[in-house]
């Protein structure tokens, strides 16, 4: 990984322009999506959208929008409906993504007080509500893949909408990112040393498996073939062990004001990560090599668009 720049995008006029014409396209879904009153209590929906619309990078649903429309590309399909199709998929994808962070800035869990360059939502709302807001907005991200887009009897739609479903469910539960966070803090409290298969394995399921559902979600809701999802696949689990081994990289390389979280907290923890186990520059070389291995993955399988752009981003990141 190169020296960190200012600007993670500097060169990539391209992808720039195509993040600023989807992230606020993102950001207006988020918002009308969410329940509001008075179906959801007031406060209960002031705390979901706190953590919410926040800002943050949204890396999982630019890469289901992503995903889509390099599919349609592939296809030779109109990559606007495409987008359209996987729009419901990629804001409930930041739904799980923003609860989890919720959950994980705890005092049970990772005890943090700055997320996004704010107090967390415990700080601010306390940790009943906290609760709840995560576990409100984990339940109303499958209700929205559930409802959108509407199939108006579209058997074929409601076949996709029903797989990402259970792509999405598989990489959040038990045998995904919350087990996976349950091995962090098992090590985290008990001080257990892992060797590079464990600390690859627990990465693949704490932050690998939501990127992967992310993009596979995207592809199969733009109606992608077994073969393309099958590339995505390789593409978007080589991308979320190098933006776990930059991740590590930055809370021991980064400043708070830049992260917006608290730099230092693995380390001070003790919990195992890349720079512990191999070192920074090995680290940075590892993550390059993923990188490297995500794009060949994209052109086994014909796919392209923003997707190998994306991937450079994400080890040139400097939050």
């Amino acid at each position: 990984m190169s020296p960190p720049s200012p600007d993670p995008l500097r060169g990539a006029s391209s992808l720039r322009d195509w993040l600023e014409a989807r992230r606020p396209e993102v950001e207006m879904a988020l918002d009308r999506y969410l329940p509001a009153a008075p179906a959801c209590p007031d406060r209960l929906g002031e705390a979901m959208r706190y953590s919410l619309l926040a800002g943050g990078k949204r890396l999982r649903p630019v890469l289901v929008l992503a995903s889509a429309e390099a599919t349609a590309i592939a296809s030779g399909a109109d990559p606007a409906a495409a987008l359209a199709l996987a729009m419901p998929a990629a804001c409930a994808l930041e739904l799980i993504h923003t609860y989890s962070l919720v959950h994980d800035d705890l005092p049970a869990m990772d005890d943090d007080t700055l997320r996004r360059g704010r107090p967390t939502n415990h700080v601010v709302f306390g940790e009943g509500l906290a609760i709840l807001a995560g576990d409100a907005l984990l339940t109303e991200a499958f209700v929205l893949m559930a409802r959108e887009p509407a199939s108006n009897g579209d058997a074929a739609l409601d076949a996709r909408k029903l797989r990402a479903i259970a792509v999405v469910a598989g990489a959040a539960g038990a045998c995904g990112m919350v087990g996976g966070q349950a091995i962090d803090l098992e090590a985290a409290g008990s001080g257990a040393q892992f060797d590079a298969d464990g600390l690859k394995a627990m990465h693949a399921r704490k932050t690998g498996e939501l990127i992967r559902a992310s993009a596979v979600a995207g592809a199969i809701m733009a109606g992608a073939s077994d073969a393309q999802v099958a590339a995505i696949q390789r593409f978007a689990s080589e991308l979320g062990l190098a933006f776990q081994i930059v991740d590590d990289i930055l809370d021991v390389e980064g400043a708070s004001a830049d992260l917006g979280k608290t730099a230092g907290k693995d380390a001070a923890a003790g919990k195992p990560t890349y720079p512990a186990l191999y070192g920074l520059d090995a680290s940075r070389r590892m993550a390059h090599e993923c990188v490297t291995r995500a794009v060949a993955a994209l052109d086994g399988g014909g796919l392209a668009g923003q997707l190998p752009a994306i991937a450079q981003w994400v080890t040139s990141r400097t939050n």
